[in-house]
C-alpha cells in the first residue's frame, strides 16, 4: 500500500507560509491599481483612457521583466529570486513619494513600472517555488492554494484602497497625502518580508518538472526532450495568444469597474470601491467551484464554459439595464476566475525540456493587460457601459483554445517515438 503523499512537508511549512504571502501581497496591489485608476482621474483630471496607463505600466513591466527573471531563477535559485522581487517592488513603493510630491503622472508610472517589476519577477519565482514545497504528486494543489490567497488579497486591497483614496476625493484638489501613506506602509511590510526571506533556512528542494518517468527515461540515455522546436507546438502557440487575451480582458474589466458603478448605477465613488470587494469575491468563489467542478469535467470543457458565460455577462452589461446588468458585471469575474492557471497548465502540457521556457513565454502573454485597458478607455470616455463589449472578443479567443486548441500534437520525430515505444514497453513489464 502506498499512503497518500502530505499537502507539504515539516520542514516546508515555514517557507511555505512566507511564499503564500507573497500571492497575498501581489494580489493586493493589483486590485489597489484599478482603486487608483479613479483616485487620478478625480485628483488629476486624467481621462479614462490616461488613467488606463496605470496598467499599461504594470503589466508592461511583465513583458519586459518575466524572461530577465526566468534566467535569474535558473541562475541563482529561489531564495535570491524572491528577494531581487521583494526589493525592486518596495522600490516602486516609494518612489510614489517623490512621485507624489511632484504630482506627476508620468512619475507615477515610472514607479509603478518598477513595482510591475518585482511584482514580475515574484510571479515567475513564487509558482515553481511553492510547487517545489513538497511531494510533487501534491504540487498542484499547492500552487491553487496559494493562489487562493491572491483572491483574498485582491479582497483586501479595493477595501484598503476605497477607504484610503477615495472617501475624501476632492475633484482637481492635487492633494496625495494618503497615496503616500498608503504605499509607503504597504513598502515597509514589504521589507520587512524581505529581511525575513534572508534569514530563512530553505530545506533542499527537488526541482517539480522533474518526475519519476522522466527520471526512468534519463537511466537509459533516452532523451526526454521533444523532438520539435517550441513554437512547433501548437497548444502552446494557442495558449500564450489565449493567456494575452485572458489577462487583457481581465485588466480592462477591472480597471473600469469602479467607473461602472459611478457613471452607471450613480454610486459614490467611495460606494463603488466597496462592491469591488463583492467582484473580487466573486473570483475566489469562481475558483472554489470552478477546482470542485474539475473533479468531473475536464479543464478544457470547462474553460470553454466559462467563456462562453463572460460573453454572456459582458452583453447583458454593455446594456446598461441597472442591477441587472450590475450583477451580471460581478458575475464576469466568476467566470475569470479559473481562466489563468488553466490556460497555463493546458499550454504547458508534454512540453519537456522546453517547459520552463514555456511558462516565461506564458507569463509574458501578461502584457495583454497593458494595452486593452487604454483601448477600453477610448470607448469609456464616451460610454463606459458599451466599453464592455471589446472583452467579447478576448472571451471567443479563450473560447476556441478550450474548445479545440488545447490539444496536443503527438512527436512523431525520431525522438518522440523511441520515447513512446519505451514507455509501451515499461507499461508491458
Amino acid at each position: 500500500m502506498t499512503n497518500k503523499p502530505a499537502f507539504t512537508e515539516k520542514k516546508f511549512i515555514v517557507a511555505f507560509i512566507f511564499v503564500t504571502s507573497l500571492f497575498l501581497m501581489w494580489g493586493l496591489l493589483h486590485s489597489m491599481s484599478d482603486v487608483l485608476n479613479k483616485h487620478f482621474q478625480n485628483v488629476l483630471n486624467l481621462s479614462k483612457s490616461q488613467s488606463g496607463l496605470i496598467q499599461f505600466s504594470v503589466f508592461g513591466a511583465y513583458f519586459i521583466m518575466s524572461i530577465p527573471a526566468g534566467y535569474f531563477l535558473k541562475k541563482f535559485g529561489y531564495k535570491p529570486g524572491i528577494i531581487l522581487g521583494l526589493c525592486l517592488f518596495a522600490s516602486g513603493l516609494f518612489l510614489f513619494v517623490p512621485a507624489a510630491n511632484a504630482a506627476s503622472f508620468t512619475f507615477f508610472r515610472i514607479a509603478l513600472f518598477i513595482m510591475g517589476c518585482g511584482m514580475a519577477t515574484l510571479e515567475t519565482v513564487a509558482h515553481p517555488f511553492a510547487a517545489a514545497l513538497g511531494d510533487q504528486r501534491r504540487s498542484d494543489q499547492r500552487v491553487n492554494f496559494a493562489q487562493t490567497f491572491n483572491a483574498v488579497g485582491t479582497m483586501i486591497g479595493p477595501a484598503i484602497g476605497s477607504y484610503f483614496l477615495l472617501s475624501s476625493d476632492t475633484v482637481r484638489s492635487t492633494d496625495l497625502t494618503s497615496v503616500k501613506t498608503l504605499y509607503v506602509a504597504i513598502g515597509c511590510v514589504i521589507i520587512l518580508i524581505a529581511v525575513a526571506f534572508m534569514f530563512l533556512k530553505i530545506p533542499a528542494i527537488t526541482d517539480p518538472h522533474v518526475d519519476a518517468s522522466a527520471a526512468d527515461v534519463n537511466a537509459v540515455n533516452i532523451d526526454v526532450a521533444p523532438s520539435k522546436k517550441l513554437h512547433q507546438h501548437s497548444h502552446f502557440v494557442w495558449a500564450v495568444a489565449a493567456q494575452f487575451f485572458n489577462v487583457a480582458a481581465q485588466a480592462g474589466t477591472w480597471a473600469y469597474f469602479i467607473n461602472y458603478g459611478v457613471d452607471i448605477m450613480h454610486f459614490s465613488n467611495e460606494k463603488a470601491g466597496y462592491f469591488m470587494i463583492v467582484f473580487m469575491g466573486m473570483m475566489a468563489l469562481g475558483r472554489i467551484v470552478g477546482t470542485s467542478l474539475m473533479t468531473y469535467i475536464a479543464p478544457n470543457k470547462l474553460l470553454a464554459a466559462f467563456a462562453c458565460g463572460s460573453i454572456l455577462m459582458c452583453l447583458v452589461v454593455a446594456q446598461s439595464l441597472g442591477w441587472t446588468s450590475y450583477i451580471a458585471l460581478l458575475l464576469i469575474n466568476f467566470f475569470f476566475s479559473i481562466m489563468f492557471p488553466t490556460i497555463f497548465s493546458l499550454g504547458i502540457k508534454n512540453l519537456g525540456s522546453h517547459i520552463q521556457q514555456a511558462s516565461s513565454f506564458i507569463a509574458m502573454g501578461v502584457v495583454g493587460g497593458a494595452v486593452f485597458p487604454m483601448l477600453m478607455g477610448l470607448i469609456a470616455n464616451h460610454s463606459v457601459a458599451q466599453a464592455y463589449y471589446l472583452p467579447v472578443v478576448c472571451y471567443v479567443v479563450i473560447f476556441l483554445f478550450g474548445a479545440k486548441f488545447y490539444k496536443v500534437k503527438p512527436d512523431h520525430g525520431p525522438r518522440g517515438k523511441l520515447v513512446a515505444e519505451f514507455s509501451e514497453n515499461k507499461h508491458k513489464s
